[in-house]
């Protein structure tokens, strides 16, 4: 049990499951939220608690995303048994889906790299007639696919809102509308004052930055490099359709109420979280030659939206020391992490536990040392 005051200036998915990590442990916890000012990763994401392909050349990486897979029920009942909020979670496996030879054999041979790397990352390659027999609205447009048995999906809003409503359960302080734009570190008494745009402001013993893409002015105020850039994904939902999707795909994935979420893109388009009729329509195609029953559903919703990436699109995980106290995280995956962040990162960076082992490789060091830099992630 921790006396010292935690607060987390970031709400969303990275920043809340942090916080009701180290809430959940006994810390003070302060939690200051841009609200709906700030661009929301969770509204752009997939929804994919997601273990295969992650993580080629970094088996860190690798681990770190099993672990967090492993822990997600944990996670999920937790937080239905102290809040009654349902996140979504199914996690029976999921699947890939090519449309050229040459890409299923680029993805086998990718998914054999990741397991004889790391070790029991399991994964099956099949042939459209085996795929039938789990997705049997498959269309003829694919060739073949593989299935991870770790993989599933979740509703990442839900998630969101479970973890808000955990903070609350376990007593922390949850502030909204908060714009933090300095900080300053008094050595001597081991205390940060944390200021936001409007004049208000804040003591705290410990400091942790999830702030998404607002993040790099902020840990730059704590010594710490966090080079970030942006995302956008552009997501698609349908009507609610007859159960027809038993497993998340990379394409498409039916929800518990019976609407498909279809996705994603991956673009660089700086701070433009819109939506563009060509993306629309690509996504829209590609989903109809994957399940072409989706050709007679309705859309009912499209949307884009900003997630923070790294150069090299792993995470940052990190403590500052010329400011002993702060803390830094940035990930791009805060749905399929975040069981790791709650139960791992929570209590580390809330002083109440040591970091994850070999978690060096996180640092932002990488960024400034040529010869450190990981590949890309994706």
């Amino acid at each position: 049990m921790s006396r010292e005051l935690v607060t987390v200036v970031g709400g969303g998915l990275v920043g809340a499951a942090i916080a009701y990590g180290a809430a959940r442990c006994g810390a003070r916890v302060r939690v200051l939220d841009q609200g709906d000012a700030a661009f929301r990763a969770s509204r752009g994401n997939f929804g994919l608690v997601w273990l295969s392909s992650k993580g080629s050349g970094i088996p860190r990486y690798v681990r770190w995303t099993r672990d967090a897979c492993r822990l997600w029920s944990d996670l999920h009942n937790e937080l239905l048994d102290l809040t009654g909020v349902d996140t979504g979670l199914q996690q029976k496996g999921g699947f890939w889906l090519g449309f050229s030879e040459q890409d299923v054999q680029k993805r086998a041979e990718l998914l054999a790299k990741i397991d004889r790397e790391v070790g029991d990352v399991p994964f099956k390659m099949m042939e459209p007639s085996e795929l039938r027999q789990y997705l049997p609205g498959l269309g003829p447009a694919v060739v073949g696919g593989s299935f991870g048995a770790h993989d599933g999906h979740a509703n990442p809003l839900m998630l969101l809102h479970a973890l808000h409503a955990g903070l609350r359960e376990k007593g922390a302080e949850v502030i909204t509308g908060a714009d933090v734009v300095e900080l300053k570190h008094d050595l001597a008494r081991g205390q940060f004052t944390i200021r936001a745009r409007d004049g208000q402001s804040w003591k705290s013993d410990r400091l942790v930055l999830a702030a998404g893409l607002g993040i790099a002015k902020l840990a730059d105020q704590v010594g710490i490099c966090a080079p970030v850039t942006t995302t956008r994904g552009q997501v698609l939902i349908t009507e609610r359709l007859k159960p027809f999707l038993d497993y998340p795909t990379n394409k498409a994935r039916q929800t518990r109420e019976g609407s498909v979420q279809i996705g994603s893109t991956t673009e660089d388009v700086g701070f433009d979280d819109s939506t563009t009729t060509d993306k629309i329509e690509w996504l829209a195609r590609r989903a109809v030659a994957t399940f072409p029953l989706l050709a007679r559903a309705r859309l009912v919703r499209a949307w884009g939206a900003l997630r923070p990436l790294t150069p090299d699109g792993y995470p940052i995980y990190q403590s500052s020391t010329s400011c002993p106290g702060a803390y830094v995280a940035i990930c791009h995956s805060g749905v399929t992490l975040a069981a790791a962040h709650a139960y791992l990162i929570g209590p580390w960076m809330g002083g109440l536990a040591e970091a994850p082992p070999d978690f060096d490789i996180f640092q932002s060091e990488r960024f400034l040392d040529p010869n450190a830099s990981l590949s890309h992630a994706h």
